[in-house]
């Protein structure tokens, strides 16, 4: 059994483009949420979003003009660049002449170019079948994000995509790393993606999932664990990270960002509570127990939590059952945060996107801030102390952080990082 360690990081988040200003936003807790003029257009009652802002020269950095021609998808565009930067990131090359037996991709989403798909449908209504373009197919299917990156890089290994709701981005991680663990591979670029736009985020408008009350003040919008939560900002991007055999790592002289000890994906059944938006509590809980028996760790080794904490009334029960599930409360939980204060809830990008977060923490030694949280939920100040939700970054060797997803569907992924 091999033991598995990320070596390369990538991001398309909408508080940073690139590793090093994400690192400095997420530091400061600066928000990438901004007024959305197209949801208001639209009569959205959520109008403002969290949506990367991709310059034309970094799009043409990864595509090529005959690439971009009739090219219509914002998440293979944001999990392509994210994955390619994580390539890069860890020193590695693409080799054009050869496919590069050892490496291939788990790289999830929930939808594949919804708005080609939009365009193309108009195009049949309209008897223009032919003007469809040769890539419709490309963009629109699910496994398009991974096959565009395969092309990329010559990946000649497992080439996928999984799905799984919001806990798609860290149910990749898991299966890149039980790749590489069976020594089925050498290397795995996991991560996850998520499209921009109406035509993903107006399901939960209609739902009522989403914050209305903050139009006027978007950077305040997104509040998880806090009184004031009134529902999540919808969001987008891409996060991506290059897992990999040690010993191929340390032969090569690589950086080591932080170890993968292992983790657990597993279902509530919607049962007991569980049902197709509502987490089964059971589940959440014997999910986390079971990431720390696969990772040999115990609860008190725990330094930091990055939960999912949506800013939504789920927030309270998530954080009851994380102290159920490690058997720790007040003072003596571990320190947690949420990354969607300031990205809000990229979807099915969310598990990615967190987890580049998490191992920068564990790699740079901090915990970054939680904000719009001042005024913590009374419910959940019972159950921990709020020194342990920090609203200022906090400089603090890390050595376990774990990271949870929690997914409709009832379905739910934790993994566990430590450093190396």
């Amino acid at each position: 059994m091999n033991r598995v360690v990320i070596t390369g990081l990538g991001i398309v988040a909408p508080n940073g483009v690139e590793i090093a200003e994400f690192l400095s936003a997420i530091q400061s807790g600066r928000s990438g949420i901004r007024f959305d003029q197209q949801l208001a257009d639209l009569k959205f009652s959520c109008q403002i979003s969290g949506k990367p802002e991709l310059s034309q020269q970094k799009i043409s950095e990864n595509f090529t003009d005959l690439e971009l021609r009739n090219f219509n998808s914002t998440g293979i565009m944001y999990g392509v660049i994210a994955a390619l930067d994580a390539w890069r990131d860890a020193g590695l090359v693409v080799v054009d002449e050869n496919t590069d037996w050892e490496s291939g991709t788990i790289f999830g989403t929930g939808t594949s170019g919804i708005e080609k798909f939009r365009e193309s449908i108009y195009k049949i209504d309209n008897f223009e079948t032919r003007k469809l373009g040769s890539t419709a197919v490309l963009q629109t299917m699910n496994s398009g994000v991974s096959a565009y990156i395969a092309g990329k890089l010559g990946l000649g290994n497992q080439v996928t995509t999984n799905s799984s709701a919001c806990t798609t981005g860290t149910e990749s991680i898991l299966m890149a790393y039980e790749r590489i663990k069976s020594g089925h591979a050498k290397r795995m670029l996991a991560g996850s993606t998520s499209d921009s736009g109406p035509y993903i985020w107006g399901g939960f408008d209609a739902m009522k999932v989403c914050t209305f009350k903050h139009n006027e003040s978007p950077e305040q919008g997104s509040r998880p664990l806090s009184a004031s939560a009134s529902g999540f900002v919808p969001g987008s991007g891409a996060g991506a990270l290059l897992l990999e055999d040690l010993e191929t790592a340390l032969q090569r002289g690589a950086r080591i960002y932080c170890e993968v000890l292992g983790g657990n994906v597993n279902s509530g059944g919607q049962r007991n509570g569980g049902t197709m938006t509502a987490p089964n509590s059971v589940a959440v809980q014997k999910c986390i127990r079971d990431a720390m028996v696969n990772a040999g760790i115990s609860a008190n080794d725990i330094d930091a939590v990055n939960g999912h904490l949506t800013a939504t009334s789920k927030d309270n029960l998530e954080i009851r059952n994380w102290r159920e599930a490690l058997n720790r409360a007040g003072n003596d939980f571990p320190y947690i945060n949420s990354l969607k204060s300031t990205v809000g809830h990229c979807l099915s990008a969310a598990g990615a996107v967190e987890s580049v977060a998490s191992v920068l923490q564990i790699h740079h030694g901090f915990i970054f801030p939680n904000i719009n949280c001042e005024d913590l939920h009374p419910e959940i100040a019972e159950l921990v102390d709020s020194e342990r939700i920090p609203t200022e970054m906090i400089k603090k060797d890390l050595r376990i952080v774990a990271k949870a997803s929690f997914g409709f569907g009832d379905v739910n992924g934790c993994v566990i990082f430590k450093k190396y």
